[in-house]
């Protein structure tokens, strides 16, 4: 008897194992930095959303790395979070370099 692999969350499908030298997706980058640096001022999703005009849904689907925030959107994020875009890219590229994040989302592939 074979085992299948449990889906994904939110019912999106499992992706494939990617190798140990892949680069992780912007979007993951981004949003777990804007997570890190939430949870070091000790705020909460809504308190960050207010202030950067968002919806709290939609800041922690940015912070999951389920959606490509526009510029507009991260520099929201960053101001509420008074965070400088060029100490965000900062941090966004520490990140990559140390390779701590992993892609952990399909990759779409535009047509």
């Amino acid at each position: 008897m074979s085992v299948k692999p449990s889906a994904a969350p939110e019912g999106l499908p499992r992706p494939e194992q990617k190798s140990a030298n892949a680069e992780p997706l912007w979007r993951e980058v981004t949003g777990a930095v804007l997570r890190a640096e939430r949870q070091r001022q000790q705020r909460t999703l809504a308190q960050v959303a207010e202030r950067a005009g968002m919806s709290v849904q939609y800041l922690s689907e940015l912070e999951r790395g389920r959606k490509e925030a526009s510029s507009e959107m991260l520099a929201a994020a960053c101001g509420s979070l008074g965070l400088s875009i060029a100490e965000f890219a900062r941090q966004c590229a520490h990140s990559v370099s140390s390779a701590s994040v992993r892609p952990s989302g399909p990759v779409l592939l535009a047509a």
